[in-house]
């Protein structure tokens, strides 16, 4: 089954609660919310206090990408906000500390991913395959919303698909015309940022991601 998963960082800030439940309705599957620190990436965006109010208008899943150095320092106060799924960059954390982070997640019925960079080689997150629940390529350089899709992505995508069975989910330049190729490559978990959010039609632009195939 495809998933979208809106991208809050697209949203509406200043009337958040109804930007949340206009997607939840159209039919969203979960929320893909981007943490920046400034550091790891060249924005600052949100943190725990925000994910807090969110949950509290959400009924679906909320997906935190922690786009931030040191993520297993900010786990704890993430998953207190109430993230169902956190993703964090293999760039920031070394593998004895993602597969720590993994036990403790796992304990608290948590879902942990971890994504990869355009630039990042497949072979970086290989190691840990064997422990996340899904894999999150990026298919801009993170930090900004609004980017044009990197198509080079698609051949990672398909050579992941390979050697992993679990949820294959792809952030960055998300549309119905690309959703086709990223489906058939492997992907099933689509996070779309301005594609819905400045949609005419909310429940239109998902079911076109939906029925891309």
């Amino acid at each position: 089954m495809i998933k979208v998963a809106p991208s809050i960082l697209s949203a509406d800030f200043s009337c958040l609660a109804e930007e949340v439940r206009k997607v939840e309705i159209a039919g969203a599957d979960m929320l893909h919310v981007d943490v920046m620190d400034g550091h790891f990436v060249p924005n600052i965006t949100i943190g725990p206090v925000v994910v807090q109010y969110i949950k509290r208008h959400s009924g679906i899943p909320l997906d935190v990408h922690l786009m931030i150095e040191k993520p297993e320092r900010f786990a704890d106060a993430f998953v207190k906000a109430g993230s169902d799924m956190l993703t964090v960059h293999i760039e920031t954390i070394s593998i004895p500390a993602l597969k720590k982070l993994k036990t403790k997640l796992a304990a608290q019925g948590v879902k942990l991913g971890v994504s990869l960079n355009p630039a990042t080689a497949l072979s970086r997150i290989k190691p840990v395959l064997g422990i996340v629940d899904f894999v999150l390529v990026m298919s801009v350089n993170p930090g900004f919303g609004g980017q044009e899709f990197i198509p080079s992505v698609i051949q990672k995508i398909r050579k992941l698909r390979k050697i992993f069975k679990g949820d294959i989910s792809v952030d960055g330049g998300v549309n119905d015309r690309n959703a086709v190729e990223l489906i058939r490559s492997g992907a099933n978990i689509l996070a779309c940022g301005s594609y819905i959010f400045g949609a005419k039609n909310t429940k239109e632009s998902i079911e076109r991601i939906k029925n891309a195939v």
